[in-house]
């Protein structure tokens, strides 16, 4: 109880008085430094030293030196005006080329391949001092808790209907296209709805229990249903596997378009006219005003707007 009493009397600026006084060594110094009168320090220090139980600065021939007490307390001091400082400077502004900000972004790997290179390359480029850590949208990952609890800054990824308890900013629309190998029997001799539902797909592993994504989801709602062969966690291997197969994956066509000079691969229109998929930057109202997330935001758009097919 006697802490918590001691620790309600010490404000901030009663820490900036104590360690400007032992790093000057004199009163009238510090009151200097600080833009104060020296009474005023004079009566911050009365202070200090009551807390304290110890003189704190002494005299020593014409001069005054820190007590052990007041030596002790000027890095820790110092640490916590450090801790200020960064705790208040998001709140007054971001300045990219001196932040030491850890970026955590929670993305879908169904975006375009280009997408999370380039927003690594743009981030490092303007912050440099920055971190970045590229979190999975994955099956065990809850990301309304990592947005809340500050785990996660932005999540990116394509909801049919994003969730309408966090902020919004959309990023691209897409149309829904077919990847096969270049030789799929489709390729040559076409296909109807039901020889497209009977074909052997691949799609992508649920994001959370229970959820089907946002193809399925779709085909639900009208009633349909596709023969799933294959599922994989790993979006980016799935056109190697569709072109060393008769797989067929159901996806965005600039995610499709990566990969078809890279691989034997054909994209094919479907015959189930679907709704374009769109892409979103989710955050929370925690991180809403933060000119550091802010930025980051900015960041996100811009290099989805570089990559957009007009």
């Amino acid at each position: 109880m006697r802490d918590q009493v001691l620790f309600d009397k010490i404000d901030l600026h009663l820490i900036r008085v104590l360690h400007t006084v032992l790093t000057e060594r004199s009163v009238s110094r510090a009151a200097v430094r600080l833009g104060m009168h020296q009474p005023a320090v004079s009566a911050a220090l009365k202070r200090l030293r009551d807390l304290a139980d110890d003189p704190l600065l002494v005299r020593s021939g014409s001069g005054m030196v820190p007590t052990d007490a007041g030596l002790r307390m000027v890095e820790p001091a110092a640490s916590i005006l450090r801790a200020a400082e960064v705790l208040f400077t998001d709140a007054r502004g971001f300045d990219p080329r001196t932040a030491a900000n850890t970026f955590r972004i929670a993305a879908s790997d169904y975006l375009d391949p280009l997408f999370l290179p380039q927003l690594v390359a743009q981030i490092k480029t303007q912050a440099p001092l920055a971190r970045i850590e590229i979190l999975p949208l994955s099956p065990d990952a809850h990301y309304h808790a990592q947005l809340a609890q500050g785990d996660v800054d932005v999540v990116i990824g394509n909801w049919p209907a994003p969730p309408d308890d966090l902020h919004m900013g959309r990023l691209f629309g897409d149309e829904v296209v077919c990847l096969v190998r270049a030789d799929h029997p489709a390729v040559k001799r076409g296909w109807d709805r039901a020889a497209w539902l009977d074909a052997e797909h691949i799609a992508p592993t649920p994001t959370h229990p229970g959820a089907r994504g946002v193809i399925d989801d779709y085909l639900g709602s009208v009633g349909l249903q596709r023969n799933i062969a294959a599922r994989c966690a790993h979006f980016g291997l799935i056109p190697a596997m569709v072109a060393s197969s008769l797989l067929v994956l159901t996806t965005g066509r600039q995610y499709c378009e990566r990969f078809v000079e890279q691989l034997p691969l054909a994209i094919l229109v479907p015959p189930v006219e679907f709704p374009r998929l769109m892409y979103y930057q989710l955050w929370h109202e925690r991180t809403h005003t933060s000119a550091a997330v802010i930025w980051l935001r900015e960041r996100v758009k811009s290099v989805a707007a570089s990559l957009r097919k007009e």
